[in-house]
């Protein structure tokens, strides 16, 4: 399925594909069977490669040596590593333009070039047990100590905190009225692991519960200045709503190639499968339904490219994600089905994008939460002006 993309797009999606297809998709049954983890040796060395090629850099300005992709480019990178199950595309860590412009030039040396050169993770500790990611109402507060910030409350769901060196802490400062982002090193005083549950994915990248109880940290840590508030909090749910589109766009791809393919190679009545009508309209819709996602996606990358408003790049963002999402859930449930009792064994491509692409109508804001923000929008602006 070929839309048009830019020369350079079209480079960045090679190259993302035959990284996915040669260095991740091999070892996934491997890292099903073991808890989401692969051998140290494989990981370092898909790392590595990762790096290699530029991906922790792509969304990294130029001037921090960076390539500053567009995002049509990293689209087309991320489409392609979301053909991958078991997470296994997160070996690398991707700082992004937002960072730079929150961070001032010490925490960029201190911690958002060494995720560049792959010597640190971060993780992001934001949602809570009652408001979950709605960031307005959260409960976890900064108050000021002499020089430095004291944070308590407790975070659920900080995704990659076993593996990761740093927190993005976000919390309300009530002597301010505001709310701030801080740089909180793993390992300091006060912070607990409450609770690491269980997930239906299978990741090696755990989601935690931490509580931070009488943390002290430095005032150097925060991030921003006074009045920022959510700004740049709101840049990263744009640019991962944007991005679970992005993946979804790729899984959903393969899981109609391996599904056509068993079908087209299953014989029942002596006719292939793809000669039953029934199936064939669950791979037609499928395949509409993902050229229309992709439609959609590579359009919003596009116009963030062009720099339309922000308010216009924050709802479309949200029906990427609202929409391709589900629509990768639909695929996932045909392919299932295609596949029969096959589908339905965790060796099966289709049977683990049936659990892993489940979360993606939650995190990063549930479908939900998309609609109330894209009704907003149209109350506010008109049709016209989304």
């Amino acid at each position: 399925m070929k839309i048009e993309l830019s020369d350079s797009a079209n480079h960045w999606q090679k190259v993302a594909r035959e990284y996915a297809d040669e260095y991740l998709q091999p070892h996934e049954v491997e890292a099903e069977l073991n808890d989401g983890v692969l051998p140290a040796d494989i990981t370092k060395r898909n790392k590595n490669r990762a790096i290699e090629l530029g991906f922790s850099a792509i969304d990294v300005p130029k001037a921090y040596g960076g390539l500053e992709l567009s995002l049509e480019e990293q689209v087309a990178i991320w489409e392609q590593l979301g053909r991958v199950t078991n997470a296994l595309s997160w070996c690398f860590s991707e700082p992004q333009t937002w960072m730079f412009e929150a961070c001032n030039e010490e925490q960029i040396e201190k911690y958002i070039l060494p995720m560049m050169r792959g010597e640190k993770k971060d993780c992001y500790a934001i949602t809570e047990s009652g408001p979950g990611s709605d960031i307005g109402g959260l409960e976890a507060t900064a108050s000021k100590k002499g020089g430095d910030y004291v944070l308590d409350g407790e975070k659920w769901y900080v995704t990659s905190g076993n593996l990761a060196d740093f927190f993005w802490f976000q919390a309300k400062l009530p002597d301010e009225d505001d709310e701030a982002l801080f740089l909180v090193d793993a390992g300091t005083d006060g912070i607990e692991i409450i609770d690491t549950p269980k997930f239906a994915h299978t990741y090696a990248a755990h989601h935690p519960t931490y509580r931070f109880n009488n943390v002290r940290i430095a005032a150097a840590q925060r991030v921003g200045e006074p009045g920022d508030g959510l700004a740049f909090t709101r840049s990263w749910f744009r640019h991962e709503r944007l991005m679970i589109g992005a993946r979804s766009c790729g899984a959903a791809a393969r899981l109609i190639e391996d599904a056509f393919d068993f079908a087209n190679g299953r014989t029942v009545d002596g006719l292939p499968l793809t000669d039953k009508q029934a199936i064939q309209f669950m791979l037609a819709d499928s395949v509409t339904e993902l050229y229309a996602s992709r439609l959609m996606t590579y359009d919003a990358a596009r116009a963030i490219d062009r720099g339309v408003d922000l308010k216009v790049q924050h709802s479309r963002c949200s029906m990427v994600k609202l929409y391709v999402s589900e629509m990768a859930n639909r695929v996932a449930d045909r392919a299932v089905q295609i596949f029969g009792g096959r589908g339905y064994m965790r060796e099966n491509v289709a049977e683990r994008f049936f659990r892993e692409l489940r979360v993606d109508r939650i995190w990063e804001g549930t479908s939900e939460i998309q609609r109330v923000i894209i009704a907003r929008c149209l109350i506010k602006r008109g049709l016209t002006d989304m």
